[in-house]
């Protein structure tokens, strides 16, 4: 009972922080992805890619100020819980960081409603990725 503990005490952190890396190289990758989709075809002005700038250290400081309290809430529940499904750790994942573009918007009316649905889609995706990366560390022993 001691060794299993001590094991937790090591997992639960070493998944969560193998998970974000996760979550951050898919949400970098595939939002850098999705901003040079955005910009093909359009001048190469210096406005433009200090727009591209501010957008990438905007989502690093979304991703790792807002979004790491829900997510180290979400492995909480499922480790006292001892919820052992890969969809609650999965879809969970996925809501956490899909809610905050969402909540991020209720503030700028000004924002472009047709550019929301393609944020999700990368916060979502990166979200559902650390959560199946938590899962398959820690969180199927829970």
């Amino acid at each position: 009972m001691v060794w299993r503990a001590i094991g937790r005490i090591i997992l639960v952190p070493l998944g969560f922080v193998l998970a974000s890396l996760a979550a951050m190289f898919i949400l970098v990758t595939l939002g850098m992805e999705r901003v040079t989709h955005a910009i093909h075809g359009r001048d190469s002005d210096p406005d433009t890619w200090f727009a591209m700038f501010d957008l990438a250290q905007q989502t690093i400081l979304l991703f790792s100020t807002f979004t790491v309290v829900p997510a180290i809430l979400l492995v909480i529940i499922g480790e006292v819980a001892r919820i052992r499904s890969s969809l609650y750790y999965i879809l969970g994942g996925g809501a956490v960081l899909a809610a905050w573009p969402f909540l991020s918007r209720l503030g700028n009316i000004a924002q472009d409603p047709s550019q929301l649905g393609i944020i999700w889609q990368v916060f979502a995706t990166a979200g559902f990725a650390g959560g199946f990366i938590y899962w398959l560390i820690a969180g199927r022993r829970a």
